[in-house]
């Protein structure tokens, strides 16, 4: 067996990263790369040391929210949002990273990773959020699908 590519090398480690995630609908990794080297992860799951999902149970099941709207009304933060977290408090630059993500970030994360000056997003599976493609798209971020 041959040595995986660097993006699958990466999307299998997102997809490592999923495997902790709280969120009883979802399970998302996110890992931040530069240079070939990873920088932070993140998974989507509730803030530290307050209950999880799988413990009280998922409110947007509860409102029957669909998939990829109100994202407001969920007690976790979101796998992307987690690492940009984790390069801030460890003091980490992802200026001119590469988000690999087991799925496609909604608009509220497109937005703070356009911000976060991430240059290249490789993504396994798609998310409903037509608004988050477009943002992306015109902050002039390479979108990689990953299949």
């Amino acid at each position: 067996m041959g040595r995986p590519s660097w993006d699958s090398y990466f999307i299998e480690i997102a997809q490592v990263v999923a495997s902790r995630s709280t969120c009883l609908r979802r399970q998302v990794g996110a890992v931040m790369v530069k240079d070939r080297r990873l920088l932070t992860t993140g998974y989507n799951g509730s803030p530290t040391g307050l209950a999880h999902c799988r413990e009280l149970g998922c409110l947007r099941e509860k409102l029957q929210v669909p998939s990829g709207e109100r994202h407001e009304l969920c007690r976790g933060l979101h796998a992307e949002q987690n690492a940009i977290i984790q390069a801030a408090i460890y003091g980490v630059s992802i200026k001119g990273a590469t988000l690999y993500c087991t799925h496609f970030p909604c608009s509220l994360c497109a937005k703070m990773l356009i911000n976060a000056g991430i240059c290249r997003l490789v993504v396994a599976a798609d998310y409903p959020d037509s608004l988050a493609r477009q943002l992306l798209e015109e902050a002039g971020i390479a979108i990689t699908p990953f299949r």
